[in-house]
């Protein structure tokens, strides 16, 4: 007679601000959102770098409320240009254009 053990595998919630430390790895993570031409993905992954550098201070430098830069930066959320650029700044970025390779 057989028996069937079922094992029950859990997953930890993981976080993508806890593993952005370093500036390359913020480079990195904007350069794929700007790669896919997506929006609410370029929207999600700013918002995951001004968690891991501190949302309250960012909110501060931006002089916007916290509760006021998640809601710009959440997938339903519509920041400015001007929001994003400023945002970019204070994380010490800046946007620049290239002619897209064949």
């Amino acid at each position: 007679m057989e028996i069937a053990i079922e094992e029950k595998i859990t997953f930890a919630d993981w976080d993508p601000a806890e593993v952005i430390e370093t500036k390359e790895d913020v480079i990195a993570h904007i350069e794929v959102a700007l790669e896919e031409n997506d929006t609410e993905m370029l929207l999600s992954i700013v918002g995951d770098i001004a968690r891991s550098k501190g949302m309250t201070q960012i909110a501060r430098e931006l002089g916007v409320s916290r509760e006021g830069l998640y809601r710009s930066l959440a997938p339903s959320g519509n920041p400015s240009f001007d929001t994003v650029i400023r945002l970019l700044d204070i994380l010490g970025l800046q946007l620049k254009v290239e002619r897209k390779s064949a």
